[in-house]
């Protein structure tokens, strides 16, 4: 049997055997007889055995707790920085010889000691902790406890931004310039694209909250966005959805991008209706195949959002497959980075016969959906004069 010691040393029991019986060299005269009766004599055998087993015992075990009650560790407060890291699946033993091997603690057994003596120990969250060199073991522990010790840059991506609005963000948010991260896009294959997104990560960067380590690179960024996209993707079902609705998982996204640019809540699964009756119906006399969405078109003219066109700048990109009013059908790819709403309602519209729909109160939203030419246009002028009486946001 052996017991573990601090540093890899290993101490053995030794087990207390009865001795050997004695025999007398040469002759063949016989032993004298023991005068204790044979039951007596095996009864004080084993109450020898057993004393000697449990004196070996106690002592051992003794032995073993000074060690472990006096395993070295340091007085602190500490000194240095250290970066350390906590990895998905490290158990207390793990994370103490993690800090034992950067000389944070003096001893790994010091260290378990702390983290057993911390009911808040088992809750040490994945990721950096800034420690110092020659801490003691339960000021050590106390900062791998406390989850406002995580070493972490928080980026808030929003839905609706375009890749260079979101290549923005990021280098507003971290130490890394803009163009580090151009070149990752420019590297497309780094990040995880799926093959269906033909290396344009528009789209594909997904609008959520992110916290990135300090040793995390502009590629790691990225490429956690296009995960948190994946898992946006198989959580509505994008691939199964595609099929049955008779389109690629790409143009899939494509219409979630328009969704996400043209609807609000509810409202979302009924504009990828629109969408969907357009392109499904070109010779429907109304609408011929047209999208005519105006964010598209701001996407080719390279502007932020507005809530109407003028007809110069429709005419000014006619040529451009983004001109939902020149070209029909969907344009090329996303236009923006859509969210979990939008995805969802390209995965699964609504049903109805609708054509048409108008933001007419574009601070609450309120929009209105027909499938009547006429009523559309009334729902115009509504526009209209709400653009006149309140609102300079038109």
């Amino acid at each position: 049997m052996s017991e573990h010691q601090p540093d890899g040393e290993t101490v053995d029991a030794a087990t207390v055997l009865p001795a050997e019986p004695e025999y007398v060299a040469g002759g063949s005269r016989r032993r004298k007889r023991s005068r204790l009766p044979g039951c007596l004599a095996v009864l004080v055998a084993l109450a020898l055995i057993g004393g000697g087993l449990w004196f070996a015992g106690t002592k051992v075990t003794d032995f073993v707790s000074d060690r472990f009650s006096s395993a070295p560790d340091y007085d602190g407060p500490g000194r240095g920085r250290v970066l350390f890291e906590v990895s998905s699946g490290d158990s207390a033993a793990a994370i103490c010889r993690g800090l034992k091997d950067e000389d944070v603690v003096a001893s790994v057994d010091s260290c378990i000691s702390a983290a057993q003596a911390d009911s808040e120990s088992a809750g040490i969250q994945v990721g950096f902790y800034e420690l110092q060199k020659e801490m003691a073991s339960a000021d050590a522990i106390d900062v791998l406890v406390d989850p406002a010790n995580l070493l972490t840059s928080s980026v808030t991506v929003p839905e609706g931004l375009n890749v260079d609005q979101v290549v923005d963000v990021l280098a507003k948010g971290t130490d890394f310039g803009a163009g580090r991260f151009r070149n990752v896009l420019d590297q497309p294959q780094k990040i995880g694209l799926p093959d269906y997104a033909d290396g344009n990560p528009e789209g594909y960067l997904f609008p959520s909250t992110y916290a990135f380590g300090p040793k995390d690179k502009p590629k790691d960024m990225l490429g956690a966005m296009v995960d948190r996209w994946e898992q946006a993707a198989e959580e509505a079902d994008l691939e199964g959805a595609a099929e049955e609705l008779g389109y690629t998982p790409h143009e899939l996204m494509t219409v979630a991008s328009l969704v996400e640019a043209e609807g609000r809540g509810d409202d979302m699964p009924k504009v990828a209706r629109v969408i969907y009756n357009r392109l499904e119906n070109p010779e429907n006399g109304v609408t011929n195949g047209l999208l005519q969405i105006d964010a598209a078109v701001n996407y080719a003219l390279d502007k932020s959002p507005i809530a109407r066109l003028t007809l110069d700048e429709i005419d000014s990109v006619a040529d451009s497959p983004y001109n939902t009013y020149t070209q029909q059908g969907l344009p090329p790819g996303p236009i923006e980075a859509p969210g979990d709403a939008a995805i969802a309602a390209a995965a699964a519209p609504a049903d109805g016969p609708w054509l048409f729909y108008v933001t007419v109160n574009l601070e609450t939203g309120e929009t209105k959906f027909t499938e009547s030419y006429d009523e559309f246009l009334g729902f115009r002028r509504e526009l209209d004069e709400y653009c006149d009486t309140q609102s300079d946001r038109c």
